[in-house]
């Protein structure tokens, strides 16, 4: 008589191990918070957590955000809910309304992350998993072209972000979104296919349905791949800069009236990339506001073809020049 045990079938054990792996660096006593949708993605991810949490000696629940944007909403986060339960974890409905401030997925997005961010910090130490995939990934690095400002907005989604304090971390980012599916499946789990996800009227949908395999027909397979390494290795030149930023800039900046000051000879000395990257981070820090590249270059020009211009309006501030330095004033 064979009495081996069943082969685990890949999808499941490559979702486990990514897992696996994005949980060991993070706390092993914060709570494990599972962004549950019911969606294949977020259930496939809710499997592997209730797989893999239990064994490191973790606590792990799953909140499930009922945006209220369709009929069904209900029924379909409390199925999801009962899906999260029959896998052995716990489980919680969180119903949020949806401002009308910005676009509905944006404002979708503010509220769910909202929830998941109440809910850990409800858990105490706690860490937000969410079933973001590679597929996700490659169509926030497209998205992020088509908007074409700059190197910060291929950089896709973080492995690991901060919440208010809280880490954000992305499991599935190497995984295809066929794996996730296959995992469900292989796993005898039923999820739920949200309409908005086939509803041409937003952007990232016309990217996932027709741009994306429109790629893979005429340039070859593997462009979701692609899309994903060039936003890792951009990540990697952004935390470098951003070191460079930092070793650099408290000896070029001064406090100035209302604002702050960048020696502009300092400025001229640093290559293109880094002194624009100065620009962005001194008007991010001290107005928390972001600069568009056409901005950024003519607030350069005040470094590198200054010929008396006046001041230029920034969001939230002024750029001058006054003698050898460039401030940045509130307006």
């Amino acid at each position: 008589m064979d009495e081996r045990r069943p082969s685990l079938h890949p999808a499941v054990a490559e979702v486990r191990r990514a897992v696996r792996i994005a949980l060991d660096d993070r706390d092993p006593g914060a709570t494990v918070v599972v962004a549950l949708s019911g969606g294949a993605d977020s259930l496939a991810l809710a499997a592997a957590v209730a797989f893999e949490v239990p064994r490191a000696g973790r606590d792990a629940v799953a909140v499930v955000v009922d945006h209220g944007l369709q009929v069904d909403s209900a029924a379909v986060a409390a199925s999801a809910a009962a899906a999260a339960a029959q896998l052995g974890l716990a489980a919680r409905v969180v119903r949020v309304e949806v401002g009308g401030e910005s676009g509905p997925e944006a404002a979708a997005r503010t509220a769910r992350y909202g929830a998941l961010r109440a809910a850990a910090a409800e858990a105490g130490p706690a860490v937000i998993v969410t079933g973001h995939t590679l597929d996700d990934q490659a169509e926030t690095v497209l998205l992020g072209l088509a908007r074409g400002s700059g190197a910060a907005s291929l950089q896709g989604m973080a492995p690991v972000t901060d919440l208010d304090g809280i880490p954000l971390v992305r499991p599935l980012l190497d995984v295809r979104r066929e794996t996730t599916r296959a995992a469900c499946t292989a796993e005898g789990l039923t999820w739920w296919d949200d309409p908005h996800n086939t509803d041409d009227r937003f952007a990232r949908v016309r990217v996932r349905e027709r741009v994306l395999p429109a790629f893979e027909t005429e340039i070859g397979p593997g462009i979701a791949e692609a899309l994903a390494r060039t936003a890792a290795q951009l990540r990697e030149d952004a935390a470098a800069f951003d070191e460079m930023i930092a070793e650099t800039i408290e000896d070029i900046v001064e406090p100035a009236e209302a604002g702050i000051a960048v020696s502009a000879a300092a400025l001229a000395a640093n290559p293109a990339a880094l002194r624009h990257r100065i620009i962005r981070h001194v008007v991010a820090a001290e107005f928390h506001e972001s600069l568009t590249r056409a901005q950024t270059l003519e607030v350069a020009r005040l470094v590198t073809h200054w010929s008396g211009q006046g001041p230029i309006d920034l969001p939230g501030c002024r750029a001058t020049r006054v003698g050898g330095l460039v401030a940045f004033t509130a307006r």
